[in-house]
């Protein structure tokens, strides 16, 4: 599975302004609700409702909520990418500033657990991420999420 076929470029905010968490779901599910069509307002509470779960900031800056939702009809991520960090009750403590959501259709069980490996891989390399800290424009955002990853393991030849 690859990000190119889950997130487009009207997908990504460059430069996101939050003051706190809630700010910044809000302005996802609101982003969200232009590319899938489901109301902003269902898909703030259900983010809500997953970070009250246990939060989905995963550490060194990065934030990666997840959740499926009843009428959607394709897997469908937005991504930002903030001016400051906040706070996000990070496993690490740390403040987030790279924020990917992914949104899921109900019945999407190992499609959804297939996009968030990919995007959890993408995010786990220390350069992919040091290259979008850096990265302001919309368009090379995108070229980073949707790169190629080298496998994680070289074959045996």
């Amino acid at each position: 599975m690859s990000l190119s076929d889950l997130i487009s470029k009207d997908g990504i905010v460059p430069a996101l302004k939050a003051k706190d968490k809630k700010q910044a779901l809000l302005q996802l599910a609101e982003l969200a609700e232009r590319r899938t069509g489901i109301a902003a307002r269902d898909v703030f509470e259900k983010l809500l409702q997953r970070e009250r779960l246990g939060s989905t900031g995963i550490g060194r800056g990065i934030a990666i909520p997840h959740l499926r939702i009843d009428g959607l009809k394709v897997i469908t991520c937005v991504f930002a990418r903030l001016e400051q960090g906040i706070a996000f009750d990070s496993i690490d403590g740390e403040p987030v500033d790279l924020i990917f959501v992914l949104l899921t259709p109900e019945h999407a069980g190992a499609d959804h657990l297939k996009a968030l490996a990919r995007i959890s891989r993408l995010m786990r390399d220390p350069a992919t991420t040091q290259r979008l800290r850096a990265t302001k424009d919309r368009a090379a955002l995108h070229a980073v999420l949707t790169q190629s990853l080298p496998a994680p393991f070289p074959l045996a030849g």
